[in-house]
Formats: C-alpha cells, structure tokens, sequence
C-alpha cells in the first residue's frame, strides 16, 4: 500500500519583520483588522483599528517590540522557534514522504506564500497545526479560516486534517511541568497562571446562553463547552498543577493583554500580581501556558512590567517559567499529535 503524499502546515500569530515604527505599524494593521480579533460591525472596526488604534499603538509597540529583539539576540523568539520546531519534525519525517512548513496567520512567513508552495508539490494529503493550545476563534479560528480561504480557490482539494486545540494533551502538559521543575517551587510565595485575554463577549458566543460570570469552569471542566477557551485555560491549568503537586491555595489564573474598555476575562494578570505584592508575597513563579513559544506578552509582558508592578508594590520577584521553546518534549509532543493524524 502507497503512502500518501503528506505535508504537515504549523501556524502561529505572527511577529513584525523588524521593530521598526513602520513595520509594527503594518503588522498591527493586519492583524488588528481580522474580524475574528475585533468582532464589531466593519466600519467601526476600520475607523477605530486605522484611525485610533494604529497610529497611536504603533510607535509605543515598535519601542517594546525592540525589547523583545535585543533580549533574544536580535530576532523574533516566536519566529526562530518556529522554524526550529520545523527543522527538527523534518528531521523526523525525511524519507517518509511528508513535508513539514511553518507560517505566520500575519506577515511573514504568509500563509498565502507557504500555501502556495503547497499547492504547487501536489500533496494527497495536509495536516494543518495551529500552535495554540487552547482554542479561540481570534486565534486558532482565525488561523483555519485563511488557511481554508486560500486552499478551497485549490483545482485539487487535498484531504484535510485539522488539529484545533491541545489543551490536555498529555505531551504538552508534561512538557510545561518540566519547564516548572527547573524551579525550586518551595521558594515562592504563589504560582500564577497567565493566559491571554479576550473579551467576554468572544467567549460568550461559543456559549450564548450561557454568561461567564455564570460558568463553573474555574472549578471544573464543563464537558458539555470543550470548545470554550476560558473552559480550556482552566483544565490546562489543572493539569500542570496537579504534575507539580500544587494544591488550589498555592495558585491563581488570571488573563493579561487586555485592549480597549469592554469587560474581558478577569481576573486581570497585572491586577493579581500588584495584589500579590499587596498580601505580601515576595516570590511568584509565573507559566504563561497559553504561549509554546516566548513572545512579547511573555518575556516583556511578564518578565519586565509584571516584574515592575510587583516590585511597586513592595514584592522582590515575579519569576517567568519560559515556554516550550525548542524542548525536546515539545518537539516529540508536536510528532505525536501530527502522527495521531496519520494513522
């Protein structure tokens, strides 16, 4: 029996080509316009991401974004892992007759320049990865959209798997454990768990009749909303927790990158954390699980105006565990799930 003719497509968000003032600009526009990022009506959406968002957001990023490159030697962590992680699956699969790429859902490497190389090859077959654990629509929605977007204008449709959230796989959980372990957790006061935010409307639409301020997912999983993000983040949560015999008194989730005015997912991140200075806490160790790879909501987000909130506040040390990165666990966890698709 032939093998089909297989190619593996991994995604991520995205990063500007460079820290530069127009490039951030031109990342921010593309990103910020997705309608799946802002999800208000489209005029308001181009007016308030153009005329508002843009010009006043993108001096301010391009200077942290320039942070983030001089504290990684000069490059985008998310993109030279990305590439790393698929350098070592093509290690894996050479001579098996499956292709692994990597793309950006904004700016460069496109979806739209790797898909077309794709089409090109002929593949029987694509496994597409969006690298990120839980499930949003902002993100890992947004991501299969443009994907299938470019690939139905195809004359040949391949058949298609589609991985579309890792939350508990046991891989990926083990592999955030390990990270935790190269700390001594007995030394810190409090472990905080950190996952990007999105407004609560977002999450309210995988559940309408159902309002966040409602669920009991921050006690449990509801398994009747596997697809809710919020749902998601708390399961994750436990699992690692559980992997590093913590107790539900020694942690707290909370959500970081908050935009705008309407309510997002609370806790807040920079809240918990001056709290936890405020209580008297000197030592917090900090996962941002919902990242497999260091970026600016990591190592400048958490690492430095976390770290600075908590130091105002009279508390010494906000510890970030790094992500996943180019750990070898990871590296077979992503192996796993791709394998899981081929059987």
């Amino acid at each position: 029996m032939t093998k089909k003719k297989t190619g593996v497509l991994l995604i991520n968000l995205g990063t500007p080509d460079s820290p530069k003032t127009g490039d951030v600009r031109r990342y921010l526009t593309e990103f910020l316009n997705d309608p799946r990022v802002i999800d208000i009506n489209a005029v308001g959406r181009t007016l308030l991401v153009n005329g508002v968002i843009v010009p006043f957001r993108a001096p301010k990023s391009a200077k942290i974004y320039k942070e983030l490159w001089d504290l990684w030697g000069g490059e985008s962590p998310l993109l030279t892992y990305g590439i790393k992680l698929r350098d070592r699956l093509r290690e894996f699969y050479k001579g098996d007759g499956i292709d692994v790429e990597f793309a950006m859902r904004y700016k460069n490497p496109s979806l739209d320049e790797v898909l077309g190389k794709m089409e090109k090859v002929g593949y029987e077959r694509i496994v597409i990865l969006p690298l990120f654990p839980q499930y949003a629509s902002s993100s890992t929605g947004s991501a299969v959209e443009k994907a299938m977007n470019i690939i139905r204008k195809w004359w040949v449709i391949p058949e298609l798997k589609i991985i579309n959230h890792f939350y508990d796989n046991p891989g990926y959980i083990k592999a955030f454990v390990e990270k935790g372990r190269q700390y001594n957790i007995d030394e810190y006061d409090h472990v905080l768990f950190s996952y990007h935010g999105l407004p609560e409307r977002q999450i309210e639409k995988v559940h309408p009749n159902l309002k966040c301020s409602d669920c009991t997912c921050p006690k449990q999983f509801n398994p009747g909303q596997e697809s809710c993000y919020r749902n998601q983040c708390y399961q994750t949560t436990r699992l690692i927790a559980q992997g590093l015999g913590l107790d539900s008194s020694q942690y707290t989730v909370a959500f970081q990158s908050r935009l705008g005015s309407t309510p997002w997912l609370t806790p807040y991140s920079d809240q918990v954390v001056e709290e936890l200075a405020k209580a008297g806490k000197k030592k917090v160790l900090a996962f941002s699980a919902a990242f497999i790879a260091d970026c600016l909501e990591t190592s400048i987000e958490i690492g430095d105006e976390y770290q600075e909130i908590f130091e105002e506040n009279g508390g010494e040390k906000v510890q970030l565990v790094e992500s996943l990165n180019d750990s070898e666990l990871w590296i077979e966890t992503v192996k796993s799930l791709v394998d899981n698709q081929l059987k």
